[in-house]
């Protein structure tokens, strides 16, 4: 039996906490992702709204991080499909893949099921009905858009919500079918099947491990039912962690940040979403339940206003811990 790959540790970069001090700074984002890169992480990672939770464009950031960094594998956690034109955002990506040299991954998500969602789809003109099964179409069009200039491959389509014709005009991608795409979803049976089916990668945010656990293995079995082959696909996790020594104080300060972004409690958010604090041992031990449960790719956001504060902290002592798990 083959051993088993290390985990890859990757790191949210704040550009909604920036947007959050009113405080929005490109040359910061950079210098977090170059650091980011010094210090070992495997990957760094953007989130995208555009009203409900504002912040600068993920693709845009991406792109200036590309052209700083060089090993550092770059991804979105996660983007909305539905806030950009599906041919607009194909182009948009294949573009920011040849900046990247082939490093992207894009964990897409179909909108979070809050009002604030609903009014962002709103204005932008997309459909908040049926929005997971519009999601879906998109990747469909999207990979058919990337294969389109194969030989004997079909360049129009035509689906339940979207049809498009010449696609084979549109500039091809670095990789034969475009970079890979996860999706970003809990461990409800419908978003299992669609991971097991379509995509590349699952990113839930689950706070229970033996809950991953047994939904990453339902995802295999779905899988190997649906004709897929083994490591077809990446199981991930989006954490949020604060780091310090005293655990009373990196609760406290967790409990700010969860506060001013969701205007909710920890408590109440924990129910939904994974997060941990104290000491760096004490999150490594907390994450490294998930990667023993079957996650490959964990995708740490610090909780704090000033995250750049524990980045260092976090590479040199959760970092190792975690690829040891």
């Amino acid at each position: 039996m083959p051993p088993t790959p290390r985990p890859h540790i990757g790191v949210l970069l704040p550009t909604r906490e920036q947007a959050m001090l009113g405080a929005l700074d490109a040359g910061a984002l950079v210098e977090f992702a170059t650091e980011a890169e010094l210090l070992g992480f495997d990957s760094l990672w953007v989130g995208d709204s555009l009203v409900a939770r504002p912040r600068l464009d993920p693709l845009i950031v991406l792109s200036a991080v590309a052209a700083a960094t060089h090993r550092i594998a770059l991804g979105t956690a996660a983007l909305t499909p539905a806030l950009r034109h599906p041919l607009i955002g194909a182009n948009m990506i294949t573009s920011l893949d040849h900046m990247a040299g082939g490093r992207l991954s894009l964990a897409l998500g179909s909108g979070f099921p809050i009002p604030e969602t609903e009014r962002e789809f709103a204005a932008v003109g997309a459909s908040y009905t049926g929005r997971a099964g519009r999601l879906d179409e998109i990747v469909e069009l999207w990979r058919r858009t990337w294969r389109s200039g194969e030989p004997g491959a079909p360049n129009d389509f035509e689906g339940r919500y979207l049809s498009a014709d010449d696609l084979d005009r549109l500039c091809p991608p670095v990789r034969e079918d475009g970079p890979p795409l996860w999706l970003a979803g809990s461990d409800t049976p419908a978003v299992l099947r669609r991971v097991a089916g379509k995509y590349d990668g699952w990113m839930p945010f689950l706070p229970s491990v033996p809950v991953y656990g047994r939904a990453w293995r339902q995802i295999e079995e779905l899988r190997e039912e649906a004709g897929r082959p083994q490591g077809a696909i990446t199981p991930a996790l989006y954490a949020t962690i604060n780091v310090n020594p005293d655990e009373t104080a990196a609760k406290n300060e967790l409990e700010h940040y969860v506060q001013g972004y969701y205007k909710n409690t920890l408590a109440g958010m924990a129910e939904i979403q994974a997060y941990g604090w104290g000491s760096a041992e004490r999150c490594a031990d907390w994450l490294g339940g998930y990667v023993r449960s079957g996650a490959r790719h964990i995708i740490i956001r610090i909780g704090s206003m000033a995250p750049e504060k524990q980045l260092k902290e976090v590479a040199e002592t959760v970092l190792p811990a975690l690829r040891d798990a």
